[in-house]
């Protein structure tokens, strides 16, 4: 890497963010933006939702904003879109530019395509969501007609790029996907904490509801939902038909199939959800959500001593400061 490649770099790491917008949302298009834990079953549900709403008559966009470039893979059974980021550094590279032909795909009305993301270890996840929204903006994105868009987002906010929906108001809501265990909880909740300091800071975005995916009926992530104010838009069960299908790449949320009530009644759920002002739990409140034999939770904190670190016995000594007398 040139010098020159090192200061772009360092001009780029402390460029701040633009500041966040502080008037109405006027946008007919609801965009909004899903989190959750990689492996929650974000990309499930917005596949399946995303399909079911185009069934119902709506123009939908799924955006795949995950830098493993996984939400259109169920959509279309198994295949992979070229990725914005891959495709616009390969033409970029012959000297044209990316059309939308290049990068967005159709399925039975849905409109999906994948942002993605750098190579393992040769860049921030997060700064490849920042240049292919700048890309999106190129193609048009303001200006495109849709009733929906849907972005799948990763759950660690505490990534700028990640957090991005959030602190620009780029969407008007959001809604998490999370099931009844600790870890996807712990992301849920720290998608609250961003909205709420954004929302401190003037923005607008607040949280539509929560999807609890792979419901195995024990109340944790029900629980976590009234705790922190927010709805249950949708319990999908733990089913072995669904869990078969979903690793098939089969898509289940088709009108008049077995499970096509779940995805209706999401869709009317997440199109007249308003988003609100969450109210996060510390740790000691998400824990409360399990019982201590399956967390850990009785654990108590048992300050280490001097002699403890240096495995043998400590004899203090006395301090070689000097302390002179103030007259």
């Amino acid at each position: 890497m040139t010098m020159l490649d090192y200061d772009s770099l360092r001009h780029e790491a402390h460029e701040e963010p633009d500041p966040v917008h502080a008037g109405p949302v006027t946008k007919e298009t609801q965009i909004i933006a899903i989190y959750g834990k990689g492996g929650s079953g974000k990309s499930f549900a917005l596949s399946n939702l995303s399909y079911m709403m185009a069934q119902q008559g709506k123009r939908v966009l799924l955006i795949g904003c995950d830098p493993k470039s996984d939400t259109t893979s169920l959509l279309f059974g198994g295949k992979s879109c070229p990725t914005i980021i891959e495709t616009s550094a390969a033409k970029k590279l012959a000297g044209e530019e990316v059309t939308i032909e290049d990068v967005c795909f159709q399925r039975d009305g849905v409109f999906a395509m994948e942002l993605g993301g750098p190579e393992v270890g040769r860049g921030c996840g997060g700064r490849g969501i920042i240049h292919g929204f700048e890309l999106l903006e190129k193609l048009g994105f303001h200006e495109w007609g849709f009733d929906y868009v849907l972005l799948d987002f990763l759950g660690d906010v505490v990534c700028g790029g990640f957090g991005l929906p959030i602190a620009r108001d780029m969407c008007q809501k959001v809604i998490v996907v999370g099931s009844n265990d600790l870890q996807s909880l712990y992301v849920a909740n720290n998608v609250c904490k961003a909205v709420e300091y954004f929302r401190k800071m003037g923005g607008n975005v607040g949280v539509a509801g929560m999807i609890i995916n792979k419901d195995d009926g024990t109340g944790e992530a029900a629980a976590f939902a009234k705790a922190v104010g927010i709805p249950t838009l949708c319990a999908i069960p733990a089913n072995e038909d669904i869990r078969r299908k979903s690793a098939n790449y089969q898509i289940i949320g088709v009108p008049g199939g077995e499970w096509a009530s779940i995805f209706e009644d999401l869709a009317i759920n997440v199109a007249e959800a308003p988003p609100v002002r969450p109210t996060p739990l510390d740790q000691d409140g998400l824990l409360g959500l399990f019982s201590p034999d399956q967390t850990g939770g009785d654990v108590t904190l048992k300050p280490a001593t001097q002699a403890d670190m240096r495995g043998a016995a400590y004899a203090p000594k006395a301090s070689l400061e000097v302390v002179y007398d103030t007259v």
